[in-house]
């Protein structure tokens, strides 16, 4: 029998990098699993990969019609939720003064607006006792050149997530975060990089990370899944997966 067995899943953005970490350990334990991603390409693979014991859903976190129509989904595929992981999020680098209204509305719309709705909408499905987990970031706790506006969004959702903790304390739904640092991802959670800049990206990263290289997928899934299933004693907390890189940890002595 899985450790994950007769548990219900939903994973929002999981048809890829880390989201899709979190699936494939969620399905070997043997949970039932709902997936959402947006784009086709990512859900065409997704499909193919896990098979069709998993529900792959188109669902856009930006619109809210698809929010509504997911939460129906949700109730006629599984009937409730145990564990809900909110991995949504897009992000661009801007200086301050070069930063765009659509840029600005593009990334709090996703990882704020998105990520809020998404939860308010799947709340009544949630079991008592069950679980949410949000993907925050290590910017939270970092001063990253160029990542103002991500780093208020992912601010944002923490602080939505504490409060949600606290709200959600009667029904035993434990809330919390997990903020990843570097990660080895295809898209290194910048989109359209070329093979150049995703090998400098890996360079800088590297060198910036106190334990010297990049955190893995399955780093980051151990620490989700954890945050849902094991710490049953732990609510509104930011886990940060990210090499010391937040706490500016140094070897030397």
């Amino acid at each position: 029998m899985g450790v994950y067995e007769g548990r219900r899943a939903v994973v929002i953005g999981g048809t890829h990098g880390m989201g899709l970490g979190v699936v494939e350990e969620l399905v070997a334990g043997g949970a039932r699993v709902l997936v959402t991603g947006r784009n086709e390409k990512n859900l065409e693979e997704a499909r193919a990969k896990l098979g069709p014991g998993v529900r792959v859903v188109r669902s856009d976190a930006a619109d809210l019609a698809d929010i509504d129509a997911l939460a129906v989904t949700v109730r006629e595929h599984l009937g409730g939720i145990d564990f809900l992981h909110v991995n949504v999020g897009v992000s661009g680098m801007a200086p301050v003064t070069e930063v765009t209204e659509e840029t600005y509305d593009w990334m709090f719309g996703v990882n704020t607006r998105g990520a809020f709705f998404t939860v308010q909408r799947l709340l009544p499905l949630i079991a008592d006792h069950g679980a949410i987990v949000f993907t925050t970031s290590v910017t939270n706790v970092s001063s990253a050149v160029g990542m103002s506006v991500y780093t208020g969004t992912k601010a944002a959702l923490l602080g939505f997530g504490r409060v949600l903790a606290s709200e959600l304390l009667p029904r035993g739904i434990r809330v919390n975060s997990v903020a990843p640092g570097f990660i080895d991802t295809p898209s290194m959670g910048v989109p359209g990089l070329t093979d150049e800049q995703r090998a400098e990206f890996m360079r800088v990263g590297d060198e910036a990370t106190p334990m010297g290289r990049h955190g893995t997928i399955a780093e980051v899934a151990r620490a989700v899944l954890f945050l849902g299933f094991e710490a049953t004693f732990t609510s509104g907390q930011e886990i940060l997966v990210d090499g010391g890189l937040g706490l500016g940890l140094s070897a030397e002595l």
